[in-house]
């Protein structure tokens, strides 16, 4: 469980493929904290420590994970925005976050926004899974590369999301272009309630 804070932006050291399986191997400043099995979010993508050595961890995206996010995209180089599992007697500063990406979107708009940032995200809308939850509301919340977000001006298959600075700068957004892929996990409450309505 995670809430959507970003910790810090991780960097991409190397990647290794193995049958389906994807090995990320990433340095970040909290690497000497990690235990094995230890949870952290790649990108809104919660994976597993399988190794550390020394400043470097891997983990492992299995063919599921890659065909539902952008993790196979990913280069070395690459910044990836990381957040480890919230504690549960902390304070839950952004929303209930699983670290199961649902699908990708596009970037199709970036605007300034008299000195903060606005984007705009549009992703394949399959209605039936939008009756299920898989959508966006106007001041909802939604993942967007494992950042906890307030949504604005929704469409059927568009939403877009203000950046503060502090944001652009401490996340991967300021990495993000008109055409980039994004990971976004749609609010799990919302699914909860559209799966309930379903039974009513």
């Amino acid at each position: 469980m995670f809430s959507g804070i970003v910790e810090e932006t991780a960097r991409v050291v190397a990647l290794r493929h193995e049958q389906d399986n994807l090995h990320l191997t990433l340095t970040c400043s909290f690497t000497s904290e990690l235990n094995i099995d230890q949870s952290v979010s790649h990108n809104g993508v919660c994976l597993t420590v399988v190794a550390l050595d020394g400043d470097t961890y891997t983990v492992t995206a299995m063919r599921e994970t890659l065909e539902r996010s952008n993790l196979g995209l990913l280069r070395v180089g690459d910044e990836v925005n990381v957040e480890r599992s919230m504690l549960m007697n902390g304070r839950l500063d952004g929303h209930i976050v699983q670290g199961h990406v649902d699908t990708t979107a596009r970037c199709t708009e970036i605007r300034d926004a008299a000195g903060s940032y606005e984007y705009v995200f549009q992703y394949v809308c399959d209605p039936q899974l939008a009756r299920r939850g898989y959508m966006t509301v106007d001041k909802g919340s939604v993942t967007v590369n494992g950042v906890s977000l307030t949504v604005c001006r929704p469409t059927d298959n568009t939403f877009e999301v203000c950046i503060i600075p502090y944001t652009f700068q401490q996340t991967n957004f300021h990495s993000i272009k008109v055409g980039s892929v994004v990971n976004i996990e749609f609010d799990i409450i919302g699914k909860y309630m559209a799966r309930l309505m379903h039974w009513q």
